[in-house]
């Protein structure tokens, strides 16, 4: 509603900790675009902090590292793009480089992410192949969030893996 505003969100120092806490676990990801959307609203979260929680907030996140990734190394730049089709229901075409170096274009209907300890793994519908495949994101050379919607998959995440896996 225009003119409406929020009031401010307060933490306790515990829940800024685990919001601090999670950032670290969000920068070892190899994903660069799912780290600067995660990384604009920690800064949007430490905004609001007072100055005492935000100094142990920093202090927290300079002593806090975790093994995975330390180089830093991204390998994909999807993943924002991937969420919002996800959420939204709309078709996606990607170029798709397969473990053979072949490049094929795919019209998907993403259905879910998966994180592996190397990459993350899209999950979804290929009209091309007429089933479930996997596409990891690090292979997806070109990608279109298209302006059509397709029908939602009614299954959970954990009733597909039971029913293919």
């Amino acid at each position: 509603m225009e003119g409406y505003k929020m009031p401010p969100v307060m933490f306790s120092e515990s829940q800024a900790n685990a919001l601090i806490l999670a950032e670290q676990l969000v920068l070892k990801n190899k994903d660069a675009s799912f780290i600067r959307d995660y990384t604009e609203a920690i800064d949007k979260v430490k905004a609001v902090l007072r100055q005492s929680e935000k100094e142990k907030a920093n202090l927290l996140a300079d002593r806090t590292r975790f093994e995975q990734n330390i180089n830093r190394e991204r390998n994909s730049n999807n993943i924002s793009q991937v969420q919002y089709a996800l959420t939204n229901f709309y078709l996606m075409s990607i170029d798709y480089i397969n473990e053979n170096n072949k490049t094929s274009n795919r019209i998907v209907e993403p259905f879910a992410l998966i994180s592996t300890t190397e990459n993350w793994l899209l999950i979804a519908w290929c009209r091309l192949r007429n089933a479930f495949r996997y596409f990891r994101l690090d292979r997806i050379t070109k990608m279109k969030v298209l302006p059509e919607k397709f029908e939602q998959h009614k299954m959970t995440l954990q009733e597909y893996f039971d029913k293919f896996y």
